[in-house]
């Protein structure tokens, strides 16, 4: 009899545990499925559009340090790409948490308008990752992150604010797209001193704007949020602060392999995701 039950309770736990992988293995289609279709979106937005084409006028125009940045940054570039995909690794915090964890990322983003995708895989525990995608467009973001692609544990709607910070990521990450920035686009630039210069992106009714600072070679050094952040939130963002360095040409553009990411708020900066480009190619 007791053989009997033990049989029985195998048998049933085995039907469990291949339950649970099927579920596993369907939430991970349907998270790839989601991801690539985001991916899909931006490239078929994008296509819609070229990056700007400025006049001399416009360029003569510009602050200083801006135009000594497109000096450096933007050599031969071929008119019709449309997009960039970036592959990254490094370490990564995450919110409301001290420790740092390793992290690989992808983006695809428009050179032409504020679209982006972000993907991320982080270990939590041993044989569990946490995926990570925040998507933009059309004015609206989308931030999910789930555990094993399966368990849900953040789920952000579109609000106005969410929204304006997902514009600003695009600013943020424009450094890896410099034609983005050039003027005629969604960015406008405003002097403030030799080294400096503020740019505000426009675009679905809302705005957002960072202080840009240039090295003395033209290359962008730094992005910083023109407001504090809230720290207490259960996603970072874009987070209100980053470094790029370690330039090197790309497609004609001059393109930062290195950078730090960081929360700014309460007199505090605390970086979360730091680390270096592995592969970046345009299309």
């Amino acid at each position: 009899m007791y053989t009997r039950i033990l049989k029985y309770s195998a048998a049933g736990l085995a039907v469990l545990v291949a339950a649970l992988i099927a579920w596993i293995w369907i939430s991970h289609v349907v998270t790839a499925r989601e991801v690539a279709g985001h991916a899909q979106s931006v490239r078929a937005i994008a296509a819609k559009a070229r990056f700007p084409q400025p006049s001399d006028a416009q360029m003569q125009a510009l602050p200083a340090p801006v135009k000594r940045y497109f000096d450096f940054a933007i050599k031969d570039v071929d008119p019709t790409l449309t997009v960039v995909s970036v592959a990254e690794e490094g370490m990564f915090r995450r919110p409301l948490t001290e420790g740092f964890g390793p992290t690989q990322a992808e983006q695809t983003i428009s050179l032409s308008s504020p679209v982006l995708l972000f993907t991320a895989t982080t270990p939590i525990a041993p044989g569990i990752d946490a995926r990570v995608y925040d998507f933009f467009a059309d004015g609206e973001m989308e931030m999910r992150a789930k555990l094993a692609s399966t368990l849900t544990v953040v789920d952000e709607k579109a609000s106005p604010e969410l929204n304006r910070i997902s514009l600003r990521r695009w600013l943020l990450e424009s450094p890896l797209f410099p034609v983005a920035l050039l003027p005629g686009g969604p960015v406008r630039w405003e002097p403030i001193d030799e080294n400096s210069a503020l740019a505000t992106v426009s675009g679905f009714g809302l705005e957002a704007s960072m202080i840009a600072e240039f090295r003395e070679d033209g290359s962008l050094a730094s992005f910083d949020a023109t407001e504090d952040g809230d720290l207490t939130t259960p996603y970072h963002g874009s987070g209100e602060h980053s470094e790029r360095g370690d330039y090197r040409l790309v497609a004609g553009m001059m393109i930062p392999h290195t950078f730090l990411i960081a929360r700014v708020g309460a007199g505090r900066t605390d970086p979360f995701w730091k680390g270096r480009v592995t592969e970046i190619s345009f299309e």
